[in-house]
């Protein structure tokens, strides 16, 4: 199928809107090129809750949580990555509530650094983090009235998990799989091989609906899935031609294969064609002289 994105979604900042049978959904007001109109955060139940992706540190967005939450306990804060925009508003909403922090485990690379390699992805990553909870895959978290599965979705973090609201078809697929736009695969945070794996693992699965971590639901996941299968390998091509074409290095080919894209997001892009090259470079179709990185040179094989 032809990808096609979805950008009509309402925030509603800092308002609780019920978007499932008990299941709302908060906006946090940090728009940007890579969080459309914000980060969501989702509560769970009626009685007790969960609360999924806590947020960015934000006083605004803290006590719009809280608002919504009202005298409720909170038993549990599920935390799907550790990017700053996701993760790092779970100690003070453990501070106020007492819940146990869950998720994957702290923020790692994909792969270990090369040698006199800095991450460009510092910034973005809340270190700090540490859940009192460490899931394995298929692990199940379970609260009053309600259940939640952790599928393992490597690839746009290696610590990047999904949360499945048991019995009612509902994956809370943060930013794995995004209606208004691809997930950002960036090593050396994120890894090409991983993500795609990660696509094929949602496939098996018969979810009939993704709430994900920015902007609004994908209401046929299956098809999106296979659409966004069908976008990376598109870019592959993209890539393995513009090699063909003579290009050596990463910023030649974003000029072409992204110049339609927002500028402010080419930085993405190369660390996006930089994961497509890593795993092209793994496979044997094609080559790199030195370390494989954005300032590398490549050719086809």
């Amino acid at each position: 199928m032809a990808l096609a994105f979805d950008m009509d979604f309402d925030p509603a900042h800092g308002t609780a809107v019920e978007v499932a049978p008990h299941v709302r959904r908060i906006t946090v007001n940090n728009p940007g090129p890579f969080t459309f109109h914000g980060t969501n955060t989702y509560l769970i139940g009626e009685q007790s809750l969960a609360i999924i992706d806590p947020g960015p540190e934000d006083d605004q967005h803290f006590e719009a949580v809280m608002l919504a939450v009202a005298d409720r306990p909170v038993s549990h804060i599920l935390v799907s990555h550790t990017h700053r925009d996701h993760s790092p508003l779970a100690q003070r909403l453990q501070q106020a509530t007492g819940a146990v922090i869950c998720a994957e485990g702290p923020h790692r690379p994909a792969r270990p650094l090369r040698i006199g390699e800095i991450n460009p992805l510092d910034a973005s990553a809340d270190t700090e983090f540490s859940p009192d909870r460490p899931l394995a895959d298929s692990e199940i978290v379970e609260g009053d009235g309600w259940a939640l599965r952790a599928v393992h979705t490597p690839g746009h973090t290696a610590n990047h998990v999904a949360f499945a609201l048991e019995g009612t078809g509902i994956l809370f697929s943060a930013d794995h799989v995004m209606a208004w736009a691809t997930s950002i695969v960036a090593p050396p945070d994120g890894a090409m091989a991983d993500y795609m794996a990660s696509l094929d693992k949602l496939l098996v699965r018969d979810d009939r609906l993704y709430l994900p971590g920015h902007g609004g639901p994908v209401v046929q996941p299956a098809a999106f899935v296979r659409g966004l299968k069908a976008h990376r390998k598109m870019r592959e091509r993209a890539v393995l031609e513009r090699l063909k074409a003579g290009d050596r290095t990463i910023p030649d080919m974003v000029r072409v294969i992204y110049r339609d894209t927002d500028p402010r997001l080419h930085g993405a892009a190369a660390l996006s064609v930089l994961a497509h090259l890593e795993d092209i470079v793994a496979r044997g179709d094609a080559s790199v002289d030195g370390d494989l990185g954005i300032d590398a040179s490549f050719a086809p094989r």
